[in-house]
């Protein structure tokens, strides 16, 4: 099965040997031209660049799918943590422990485990982290009632100011 060529002395041209090789090269009308093997050929190093452009695109695949999921992560707790946040101040005037409960819960719900409650007054500051994979982000949040002008908000506020609607009573 194997191919034999005759390779001339400056072992640049190489002419086939056998019947279908012979065929093949008047056929074309002209002959073969390849690089013979012997000394300094450089035979297989298509095959060794391929291998190591493959192995770097692999490399780079992977790293942008761990930045993925690093990324999902981080989405995954910031949502869990915003909704427990809501859960507990929804709950705050009813105590911090039933506040945190709701919380604990809200964040399990979202695939996530609630790592810190605190709850002061009608707002509630949580810390929830969300496993996905080998990254471990938590997140905080901070939920309560809008803040009106006075109620405490300084001039930076970005809070919007309470308006009256005319014909409601206040």
């Amino acid at each position: 099965m194997g191919r034999r060529m005759e390779c001339g002395a400056d072992r640049r041209t190489c002419r086939p040997e056998g019947r279908i090789a012979v065929w093949i090269a008047r056929r074309i009308a002209r002959p073969i031209v390849i690089r013979c093997a012997g000394p300094g050929a450089d035979r297989g190093v298509a095959t060794v660049w391929v291998a190591v452009a493959a192995a770097g695109l692999c490399t780079v695949f992977a790293v942008v799918l761990a930045l993925g999921q690093a990324v999902a992560a981080r989405h995954r707790a910031g949502g869990a943590a915003d909704l427990a946040a809501l859960a507990a101040a929804d709950r705050a005037l009813e105590g911090a422990v039933a506040a945190c409960g709701t919380a604990r819960r809200v964040a399990l719900a979202q695939g996530a485990v609630l790592v810190r409650c605190v709850v002061r007054g009608e707002i509630a500051d949580v810390t929830a982290r969300s496993g996905f994979g080998p990254y471990l982000p938590a997140v905080r949040a901070r939920a309560g009632p809008p803040v009106g002008p006075g109620d405490g908000a300084s001039a930076g506020s970005r809070a919007m100011p309470v308006r009256p609607v005319p014909g409601v009573p206040p």
